[in-house]
């Protein structure tokens, strides 16, 4: 018995270092995807915070009901104290800095209306599209302190971090 497990246990090891490794070609595929995918895909999704402190052992119905920041491919959502509806910016384009992103964002009014078209109730339009509080209306600078947790620095709008909102 034990001479055949001597044989045999370096045939094995032969094969398994000859066969490609089945259990890394998911990890492989999905740096692949990573590689592929724009740099700001961490960010897609809720937030809550920013304005005031996050809440803790928020429940993910009571984040997605609420959240502060939306941010997709091509939009960054936030909410404002003083509207119902989210602001709407176009991201014009996304670059990864060394501690998060820095995100260059379309000028123009709110939500995709120009400056000389009626808004809400044939009131006109803002002439400047809203911004975060920040050094400037159209850039975005996320700082990335966690897997779950962004700020903004130097936005006097969000003081505080942004935690992303749990999944179901």
């Amino acid at each position: 018995m034990r001479r055949s497990a001597r044989l045999i246990a370096p045939a094995i090891l032969t094969v398994a270092t000859l066969m490609p490794d089945a259990t890394c070609a998911p990890a492989r595929a999905q740096e692949n995807a990573q590689e592929n995918a724009p740099p700001d895909t961490f960010l897609f999704g809720s937030w809550t915070g920013g304005l005031f402190p996050a809440p803790t052992g928020i429940t993910a119905e009571a984040c997605l009901a609420q959240p502060v920041i939306i941010f997709t491919r091509d939009l960054v959502l936030r909410a404002s104290i003083t509207e119902q509806t989210f602001v709407q910016r176009v991201v014009a384009a996304v670059r990864r800095t060394e501690d998060g992103f820095e995100f260059r964002l379309e000028p123009g009014g709110r939500g995709g209306e120009t400056a000389g078209a009626g808004g809400v109730l044939g009131l006109p339009a803002p002439a400047e599209a809203e911004g975060f509080g920040c050094e400037s209306a159209d850039v975005l600078h996320v700082h990335r302190r966690g897997d779950n947790e962004i700020t903004f620095p130097g936005c006097a709008d969000f003081p505080n971090p942004l935690v992303r909102c749990p999944g179901r």
